[in-house]
């Protein structure tokens, strides 16, 4: 939610900027007065619902504006990209610190959190139901991911900023229905989310980018609530063993939203966030917890051939959690902001040249 807080100052500032009187010294063009101000009037009023059903038709636009950023994406792939000279070896597999990516990509797939209470939302909790709503989830966010890879590296190679870098009105919501828009606008925020720093290669004065931004950065706001509701049950559950009050509810709420914008306003660098975040929160998340709990509920012995994936899993877990702390720490990534790339210069050349 650091992150979230951090991307929306640094996005919606920018498309801010595009309008008429405002200009770099404006209070609209300062992150820190944006995410005060998206956090007052959206994210702490939607992160006060106490059912997450009540997230339905937010979710649901959440997903609506991913689709709409990637179609952006696409057609700047197809406009854009041919003017812009690719980058020497820009089709290598991988480069040394490939490493420094798996733990962010990581965090692209991360719904574990999610489980019980998207589990616990189905009017019928079968595992048949649970079985459909995670493979139809996880599977169009896997396209959905790849489309967004393509698009966007094909356009800028090795230029790219980043870290890799149904009608609902007209028919009632189903527990089924209204599981599959949440858990799929978790998964598909998380995606376009680790693709937001793609914007910081369009230029500042290019329309269709900055309405991506805008969507993108209104997606944020309309997902915070998912992460706040999921630290807030983990919260209560430490602290209290029965439901929260009315007060409680909203005591909890608020020191979640204060501590989470605290630190997003003392903080702005995005691409440490993400891997620090990868490594200490998604990795034990995706590869270690779950195989652990999986050798410990397993009957039989610890060399049992069922328990060898498991196994795998966390030795690769923590291989990756310790090596992203070691090159992040070793190979921080540069925070800059705002900066226009050397192709934005002459919007009129066939061509671009990288500078010398």
């Amino acid at each position: 939610m650091i992150s979230y807080n951090i991307t929306t100052g640094d996005t919606l500032t920018k498309v801010f900027q595009r309008i008429p009187g405002v200009g770099p010294d404006h209070i609209l063009a300062e992150r820190h007065f944006v995410i005060l101000l998206s956090t007052v009037m959206f994210t702490l009023p939607l992160s006060l619902f106490r059912n997450i059903e009540r997230l339905g038709k937010v979710s649901f636009l959440s997903m609506v504006l991913t689709l709409t950023i990637l179609i952006i994406v696409m057609i700047r792939a197809a406009t854009l990209g041919p003017q812009i000279i690719p980058t020497e070896n820009a089709w290598a597999f991988a480069k040394k610190n490939a490493i420094q990516a798996v733990g962010v990509m990581s965090f692209a797939f991360i719904c574990h959190h999610n489980s019980f209470l998207i589990y616990n939302s189905l009017e019928q909790p079968t595992l048949s139901n649970w079985s459909r709503v995670t493979h139809i989830s996880v599977g169009s966010s896997l396209i959905i991911s790849a489309a967004f890879a393509v698009a966007g590296y094909t356009t800028f190679t090795g230029y790219t900023q980043g870290i890799v870098v149904k009608n609902i009105a007209e028919q009632p919501f189903t527990g089924l229905h209204l599981s599959i828009f949440v858990f799929n606008a978790n998964l598909l925020f998380h995606l376009v989310y680790l693709s937001g720093d793609i914007f910081e290669n369009y230029c500042r004065d290019d329309n269709l980018a900055t309405f991506g931004r805008f969507c993108f950065g209104f997606s944020i706001i309309t997902t915070f609530p998912l992460e706040c509701f999921v630290t807030r049950e983990v919260v209560s559950k430490v602290i209290c063993s029965r439901p929260l009050s009315k007060a409680e509810h909203v005591a909890i709420t608020l020191l979640i939203v204060a501590l989470c914008t605290a630190l997003s306003l003392a903080f702005d660098c995005l691409g440490v966030v993400l891997e620090i975040n990868g490594a200490l929160s998604a990795t034990p998340l995706i590869f270690i917890i779950p195989s652990a709990c999986y050798l410990k509920l397993h009957p039989g012995c610890w060399f049992h051939s069922e328990k060898l994936i498991p196994t795998v899993l966390i030795i690769i877990g923590l291989f990756i959690m310790i090596t992203t702390l070691i090159m992040t720490g070793l190979f921080p990534q540069d925070c800059s902001h705002g900066v226009d790339m050397f192709y934005c210069a002459d919007a009129n050349i066939s061509g671009t040249m990288p500078p010398e």
